[in-house]
């Protein structure tokens, strides 16, 4: 059994996602009822567009990293507690005990939930199931049990489904996007930070008066609020903080520059990317659509389950992630009792908000209050967490930087259901997976008794018709 699954899992990691999406997609258009050369189009148009998409995210990757890390030397912190980025922490997960069964196990999970008519959504974003792994991955070095790893990752894979169900109208409506939902455990937990943050401005004279939405800014900065050009004043801020030590004149202004251009192509060339993608996805999800009413009912809705880069193109999410940067880096000086400090996963910071912006209306300021407010309880649970994360990286093989005593990452070691995950199975046991199973369950419960009040709160128009089975 284990020969079959690292054979699965080699293929898949040997392939890669932009030549197995399309694959997965072609076949499940199939067996939704598309005729076979409208399929092979969608398919191939949706790897394109992510294929598109992954090159602009490495542009903007690769620039905002050679910023916050200029950034991050500048103020001249060191911490014990080092962050290796995402790419790291999905080795390590991948890498790991229950990094070998987590695919069948996932696709197992939203099979029966589909099938019990509790969730909506089929996540064919198979790569980002590492978040899954690596929620396991660390309850096995919690609790020395490999079972209990498992349980966990099929829970997470559950609580995943949830969030994208939860979710999905108002993404749908917020950014276009028709037929998907976004089941990713980096993206989907900052919701109910949202909700809170949200609740308490609204009881705030003035700030809750504040609009900064991009039409807005759009309107009162004229040619400056264009998305582009707001990319690229950004792009000159950070920049400037960046590298105004990096050289003579002549390389500093090269540096700056280049950063506010590269930025600049970031916010125009995502949404164009994005709409591909849509041309792709949009055939897919009308075949979902005639499939559910043939056979489920015409009050039926059936979710694509992708990946949140899809999300982090839109204006307000990424003009909000940016200036979040170095305010994450004021953070990890400023926090008393932090021990991380920030390296390799600063860019992965318009993934982690990208969900605020339904429930934000697209506000900008209050976008990055919320992400404040996520990123500051994010240091305390990764300083508690480095113990953990590096003993399953440890444990999966994986080398610990030169110097670093500990590690952890932005993407899941900053949030919230590693850590309630964890300390709970840790705490008490076979029962705390109870506990957790209990919890899920009641979530679920709640959710589908007032599926219109729940997607109102994450963002959906409160017009728009319930979606309710």
């Amino acid at each position: 059994m284990e020969a079959v699954l690292s054979a699965i899992k080699t293929l898949f990691d040997t392939l890669g996602a932009t030549v197995m999406l399309p694959i997965i997609i072609f076949l499940l258009a199939l067996i939704l009822g598309a005729k076979p050369g409208r399929a092979f189009r969608a398919a191939v148009t949706i790897g394109v567009a992510f294929v598109g998409i992954n090159l602009v995210i490495g542009l903007m990757w690769s620039n905002l990293t050679e910023v916050a890390q200029a950034i991050v030397k500048n103020t001249g912190v060191t911490r014990d507690v080092v962050d290796v980025g995402w790419p790291s922490a999905a080795a390590i997960a991948f890498g790991s005990s229950v990094g070998l069964w987590v695919i069948p196990l996932t696709i197992v999970v939203n099979l029966v939930l589909l099938a019990l008519r509790l969730t909506r959504t089929l996540d064919v974003d198979v790569w980002n199931y590492w978040h899954f792994a690596f929620i396991g991955s660390l309850v096995v070095a919690a609790t020395n049990n490999l079972l209990y790893g498992l349980i966990a990752a099929a829970l997470a894979a559950a609580l995943a489904l949830f969030l994208g169900d939860w979710t999905a109208k108002a993404v749908q409506k917020f950014y276009g996007l028709p037929g998907i939902s976004i089941p990713h455990l980096t993206s989907a937990p900052i919701v109910p930070i949202a909700i809170a943050t949200n609740w308490v401005i609204e009881r705030i004279p003035g700030l809750r008066d504040a609009e900064w939405d991009t039409e807005t800014i759009r309107k009162r900065l004229g040619v400056f609020g264009e998305p582009v050009i707001l990319g690229l004043v950004i792009g000159l801020v950070l920049g400037a903080i960046a590298f105004y030590n990096a050289g003579d004149f002549v390389t500093v202004l090269a540096k700056v520059l280049g950063a506010g251009i590269n930025l600049a192509a970031v916010m125009l060339l995502l949404p164009r990317m994005v709409s591909i993608l849509m041309e792709g996805l949009i055939p897919i999800s009308e075949s979902a659509r005639e499939f559910m009413q043939k056979r489920a009912g015409g009050d039926r809705e059936f979710y694509i389950g992708l990946d949140s880069a899809i999300l982090i193109g839109h204006p307000a999410a990424i003009a909000s992630a940016l200036v979040l940067v170095p305010i994450a880096i004021l953070l990890s000086v400023i926090l008393p009792g932090n021990r991380v400090i920030l390296f390799a996963d600063l860019a992965v910071i318009p993934f982690v908000v990208a969900m605020t912006a339904p429930v934000m209306r697209g506000n900008v300021l209050r976008i990055v209050i919320a992400g404040t407010i996520t990123l500051a309880i994010g240091f305390y649970i990764a300083t508690s967490m480095a113990p953990l994360f590096t003993s399953a990286a440890v444990a999966s093989g994986f080398s610990l930087p030169e110097g670093a005593v500990q590690i952890t990452s932005i993407a899941d070691g900053f949030l919230w259901p590693p850590f309630l995950f964890v300390r709970t199975v840790q705490g008490l046991g076979a029962l705390g997976l109870v506990v957790l199973l209990v919890l899920l369950a009641a979530a679920f419960f709640f959710f589908l008794r007032n599926t219109k009040a729940w997607e109102v709160a994450a963002g959906a128009p409160a017009e728009a018709p319930a979606a309710g089975d």
